[in-house]
């Protein structure tokens, strides 16, 4: 079955911004403005999806399971920008969510014409990296309509893996293979076809709420501090000595000190300080609370109560 890309919202002319090419630099602005204005809602509509789609996820990453993007063009980019940002963020290895793009790295700087329509290289992505029925594959594409995605979220649903569509488009045939279909409705864009804005702005908002609430759920977050990040450089350095001065109390020298104790890892720090274990018990204390720093105050707190 052949999509009719003429049908899809994505490829239709914008009504409202048919003449831009004759607007002065504020009037071309404003009307990109007001598209994206409406990006959150289109957004906001999908929401139970996403819900589910998270909730999958963690089931997933509590098993040992990963979570792949995999896209084409701009979608695949995006995919992959939020896979490597979770790696700094939330202190995971680069293994625990991944990010594939038709053409491969090369593709992310240059296109790689007719990949996108490769439904075997997709397969063989999946195929590669042994995705299994512990793992979630989110499929990304604005039309939903690229092989290369199609094909692996196939690939990986005989696998048994948990199968995501994120699309831009109503009954698109990337929407048909997956378990789940998170359908974003952004409309017709500024520049006719151009899906690297709203629908590109609308999947960056999906990923990031997919991967932060499931980051947020398996315990990489205290209160609204990223507890879990690991101190590589000066900058995530100096938000270390901060989150940790904000949860005990103490200065930004027990905070570099305890920081060098716990070799960069601020949870690890902040348990080692509050309750003054050395870095195997603070650990061991940590690993007993699946990782939940709160959880593992909380239960120092309930010990000294009771002595």
């Amino acid at each position: 079955m052949e999509q009719r890309y003429e049908q899809l919202e994505t490829e239709k002319r914008n009504e409202r911004t048919e003449h831009i090419d004759e607007c002065t630099t504020l009037e071309i602005l404003e009307l990109i403005n007001v598209e994206d204005g409406k990006v959150a809602k289109a957004v906001e509509k999908a929401l139970p999806q996403i819900v589910d789609v998270v909730e999958v996820i963690c089931s997933r990453f509590e098993k040992g399971g990963h979570l792949i993007y995999i896209g084409a063009g701009t979608s695949g980019r995006l995919g992959i920008l939020d896979a490597a940002e979770c790696i700094p963020t939330f202190g995971v290895s680069p293994e625990i969510v991944q990010g594939y793009i038709a053409g491969g790295d090369r593709a992310l700087r240059t296109p790689v014409e007719g990949c996108e329509d490769d439904g075997s290289l997709g397969r063989r992505i999946i195929v590669e990296h042994q995705i299994g029925a512990n793992d979630t594959v989110v499929g990304i594409s604005a039309s939903g309509s690229a092989r290369f995605v199609i094909e692996a979220l196939q690939e990986a649903k005989d696998r048994n893996a948990a199968t995501v569509a994120v699309v831009n488009a109503s009954n698109s045939l990337l929407a048909a293979e997956a378990d789940v279909s998170i359908e974003v409705i952004t409309g017709p864009e500024v520049v006719s076809g151009s899906t690297r804005m709203k629908a590109g702005t609308a999947q960056k908002l999906v990923l990031n709420m997919l991967s932060t609430a499931s980051m947020i759920k398996m315990g990489k977050v205290y209160g609204n501090l990223m507890v879990d990040l690991k101190a590589t450089n000066r900058k995530l350095r100096a938000r270390a000595r901060r989150i940790f001065c904000a949860v005990t109390g103490e200065n930004e020298t027990e905070a570099e000190r305890f920081l060098d104790l716990a070799e960069g890892d601020t949870k690890l720090a902040i348990l080692m300080a509050v309750s003054g274990y050395d870095r195997q018990a603070a650990q061991s204390a940590l690993d007993g609370c699946n990782g939940f720093l709160g959880k593992a105050l909380q239960a120092i707190h309930k010990e000294r109560e009771c002595e």
